[in-house]
């Protein structure tokens, strides 16, 4: 350490400041990176900890959510839920009888427990406001068997008065 001393106490004034800044300088970069990765760190040691504390809290009220569903499955007919073919195919149908013309999408389907849901992306073109007030009001006869996730309209350019819809429609299944 006296080497160093000495070293740096031979040399001129400028070069005495230039080595005091190089070395400030690559204290202040070793600082910078080592707050960086303390910081990640904490953000990290939150994140966790929060999700930890959201899932204590769920594993908390285990009984109160199972007991809702039960009384949920309770209040639903198995025998009018439907699989992803009934969506598709009481979707269509009810398009037709409004004579509107769709399209739809492969269903979806998400398995948990003694439930499936089903969820279908449904699109009716070039129809008038009434067609789709009939479709929604027919639609809304079927919940909570059937609901509307997610709708999007949009008006045709050539005629405003033309409307296109898009909603993702998903239906409740009971599995045995």
């Amino acid at each position: 350490m006296s080497a160093l001393k000495a070293f740096f106490l031979s040399r001129l004034l400028r070069e005495k400041l230039l080595l005091v800044m190089i070395v400030a300088l690559a204290a202040l970069m070793l600082l910078s990176n080592f707050s960086g990765r303390a910081a990640r760190s904490w953000r990290g040691y939150r994140a966790t900890t929060v999700a930890l504390a959201e899932q204590q809290q769920w594993l908390a009220n285990r009984a109160v959510i199972e007991a809702g569903a039960g009384r949920a499955v309770t209040n639903l007919d198995p025998a009018r839920t439907l699989d992803d073919t009934r969506l598709v195919g009481e979707l269509n149908a009810l398009a037709r009888a409004q004579g509107l013309r769709f399209t739809s999408d492969t269903p979806r389907t998400v398995r948990s427990g003694q439930f499936a849901v089903h969820t279908v992306q449904f699109n009716l073109l070039k129809m008038d406001w009434e067609g789709l007030k009939r479709f929604y009001l027919e639609l809304t006869k079927r919940s909570p068997y059937i609901g509307i996730e997610q709708c999007s309209l949009q008006a045709e350019r050539a005629n405003p008065a033309v409307l296109n819809a898009s909603l993702r429609v998903s239906s409740v299944e009971i599995v045995h």
